[in-house]
């Protein structure tokens, strides 16, 4: 292992819900030495996020191994650039490539692909069935949690759904993935096509979209391998 190895891990969540589902992952990295940054992204606007994001970026110490989930995988898409960011983890995300947003990459689902139960906007803000969400999210989170997690949604915007990426991190840093072969939010065979677009090192996990909260082990196991296969240039 180089001693230029990353240290420094920023994790971002993604829609309908907020950087509390780290927890597991957060306990993990922190036992095995790295310094962990959890970013509460506003999920009002990809701009907002990234700005949040960066910001976190500059604050983590040395160079960083930057982490999304879902939605978080546009926001560490656009600001994965920064000059700090060493590598980039995908976990059950999407990767978004140049004037790609999650709204083009949902647009078109395959045939028999899991419909996420959206409910209509309100003020521009979009929610999870509750009732639904935890089949549809966290199916292999314990019940009390994704009941939680239910209640607990943040509101995610329609403008952060609609934000473009303009330069992707994951065509200028290696890149890692991690596929949740339960999802029901991001189709498994979506999450392969854009895992191989990204040439990203991929692992595959039985987990439901929720594989974060349910198996910390397995995400962790994939950011330590990003952090210590890097150099800072």
């Amino acid at each position: 292992m180089s001693n230029t190895a990353a240290k420094s891990v920023v994790l971002v969540h993604g829609g309908f819900v907020d950087g509390s589902g780290w927890d597991g992952v957060y306990q993990i990295l922190k036992k095995d030495g790295y310094d962990v940054t959890i970013v509460q992204n506003p999920t009002t606007s990809l701009a907002h996020d990234v700005t949040v994001t960066k910001r976190a970026i500059a604050a983590a110490p040395g160079n960083v191994i930057l982490v999304g989930h879902s939605y978080g995988g546009v926001v560490v898409s656009e600001a994965g650039t920064d000059p700090k960011v060493a590598g980039v983890v995908y976990i059950a995300a999407f990767a978004p490539d140049a004037g790609e947003s999650v709204s083009t990459l949902i647009a078109n689902p395959p045939p028999g692909a899991s419909v996420p139960p959206i409910l209509p906007p309100v003020d521009g803000f979009l929610m999870l069935d509750k009732a639904k969400f935890a089949a549809s999210f966290a199916a292999d989170v314990r019940p009390s949690l994704a009941s939680f997690m239910a209640d607990s949604q943040v509101p995610w915007g329609v403008a952060a759904l609609e934000g473009k990426v303009t330069a992707p991190a994951w065509k200028v840093k290696p890149s890692w993935y991690l596929v949740a072969t339960d999802d029901k939010m991001i189709p498994p065979p979506a999450q392969r096509q854009m895992a191989t677009r990204a040439q990203a090192t991929t692992v595959e996990v039985v987990g439901s979209h929720a594989v974060y909260v349910s198996n910390p082990a397995a995400v962790a196991k994939l950011i330590e391998q990003a952090a210590t296969s890097v150099v800072k240039n």
